[in-house]
């Protein structure tokens, strides 16, 4: 190659290191393109590596074609590329390419071939490349552990993450958030704390992952007070953070904290208008009864998803503002957000919370046709409830009885609860035996039956329900009636 050409090459280098967007990247091509550089490995290695940041892949794949000699630095450019942006199983199948053209594989080929494995939960191709590592003496390679370590992790092998873990004579805080997520992943969330605990290198991402765990797990008061000590050391929190945090304070009344991280997301801009952000601040608002405030930051998102709307919608209806749920339900139909099942359940569900028959009926009756949406079990469900609650318990009947799967305990427990609100006892009786037979250990199935027969003076009735109690072994709860 004469000294222009290597000067020429150099300078597209560079320019690859200082890439800004994918248009500068069309740029670049056409620069190397011009100069006759389209066969440079080096360059085109960069270049694909680029595109695999931006998952341009389709653009990788283009220029990765078109190379007549592809060497191991090209190869692992085009693997970790598609380990990053799939589609994965691409990874397994250029390595096999490179077999093929008897490219010997180095100790950047396999870090990737992991990652691909992992990101497809396939742990037995995990176990063919873990082996290829072995055959080549790359075990030893802190980045190939960590691919080793996180397949274990993806595949619920915890014992052999474990192994793996402790043979480590460098724990990073990579593979440590890798075994706190595993562990939590499986349940155990108690040693994922303990592991976080004895860190002493913690990322954002290690109180991320843990305060996750916590709170996925039902541990809400610690998952906030891991919330507040990760202030204390001065980590920042991020859009997970915020996102991960909101429904904690929900569910504790933590109305203050709630309000303190949307004002810390509000002074950050890449915080407060980001979809996810917005979403979950929608949804604390309407969960805390403020869908005032709610709906301003609706109304200023300037990128509203079909979640969006729905939790805004589902927002109005749970606090009983069933009107304005289908205000801008119909709103929505004006826009390019195009209503799902999950949106007819919550305009459903304002219909019923504000005892809006007619309009309910309507929209159910319109599903298929007018939003391409089959009715599901939730449908039926809020229905089933909208018309017993109006008093139209015969014609809720028909509708469990007309579905077209089959009704589970919420739908005859919620018919039950409107036969005997407006006392059609032989519905009610008849409800009640369904649930008995969907839930014969149900203890409060069959005190509600004997309540039910009661209510008609069924005393020889009740009597045989006790028996049968008594023969099936079903014991009734503390503190519940059967009738005397």
């Amino acid at each position: 190659m004469s000294k222009n050409y290597r000067n020429i090459e150099r300078r597209i280098l560079r320019l690859l290191s200082g890439h800004k967007s994918p248009t500068h990247l069309t740029q670049i091509h056409a620069h190397f393109l011009r100069h006759d550089l389209h066969q440079s490995n080096q360059i085109l290695a960069h270049f694909i590596s680029i595109c695999g940041g931006f998952n341009e892949i389709a653009y990788a794949n283009r220029v990765f074609s078109q190379s007549q000699n592809p060497n191991i630095f090209l190869f692992n450019s085009m693997i970790k590329a598609h380990s990053l942006s799939g589609p994965f199983e691409q990874s397994l199948l250029l390595f096999s390419s490179l077999k093929n053209r008897r490219i010997v594989p180095d100790e950047y080929t396999f870090a990737p071939l992991l990652k691909s494995c992992s990101n497809l939960y396939d742990y037995r191709l995990g176990k063919c490349v873990i082996g290829e590592v072995l055959r080549r003496g790359f075990e030893c390679f802190g980045s190939i552990r960590i691919g080793v370590v996180e397949l274990y992790v993806c595949c619920e092998r915890m014992d052999d993450a474990q192994k793996v873990f402790d043979e480590m004579p460098h724990t990073d805080v990579v593979v440590w958030n890798l075994m706190i997520r595993g562990f939590c992943k499986m349940g155990n969330v108690d040693l994922g704390l303990s592991l976080f605990r004895q860190m002493n290198d913690r990322s954002l991402v290690s109180w991320n992952t843990t305060i996750s765990c916590l709170a996925q797990s039902g541990r809400d008061v610690e998952a906030l007070e891991l919330f507040q000590q990760m202030e204390e050391h001065g980590f920042e929190p991020d859009e997970v953070t915020v996102v991960t945090m909101l429904p904690v304070c929900s569910r504790l009344g933590a109305i203050d904290v709630g309000q303190m991280i949307h004002s810390y997301a509000t002074s950050k801009a890449d915080l407060v208008n980001t979809t996810m952000v917005g979403n979950s601040l929608i949804d604390f608002y309407c969960k805390s009864g403020n869908t005032e405030r709610a709906y301003n930051i609706f109304q200023k998102m300037t990128c509203k998803s079909v979640v969006s709307w729905n939790t805004m919608i589902l927002g109005f209806a749970l606090n009983g503002k069933g009107e304005l749920a289908i205000d801008l339900f119909m709103e929505m139909g004006q826009g390019d957000a195009k209503p799902n099942d999950v949106t007819l359940v919550a305009i459903l569900t304002a219909c019923v919370h504000s005892g809006l028959l007619e309009k309910g009926q309507e929209v159910f009756s319109s599903m298929a046709e007018k939003y391409e949406i089959e009715p599901k079990l939730e449908h039926f469900g809020c229905m089933v409830d909208l018309l017993g609650r109006g008093g139209c318990v015969e014609e809720a009947h028909s509708l469990i009885r007309s579905m077209p799967m089959q009704p589970n305990a919420t739908l005859w427990g919620a018919l039950l609860g409107a036969c005997r609100t407006h006392g059609n006892l032989k519905l009610a009786e008849m409800a009640v035996n369904e649930l008995i037979s969907l839930e014969p250990s149900n203890s409060g199935n069959y005190v509600l039956l004997s309540n039910t027969l009661a209510e008609e003076r069924r005393w020889e009735d009740v009597e045989n329900v006790r028996r049968s109690m008594r023969g099936k072994n079903v014991k009734k709860a503390p503190g519940r009636s059967a009738s005397g």
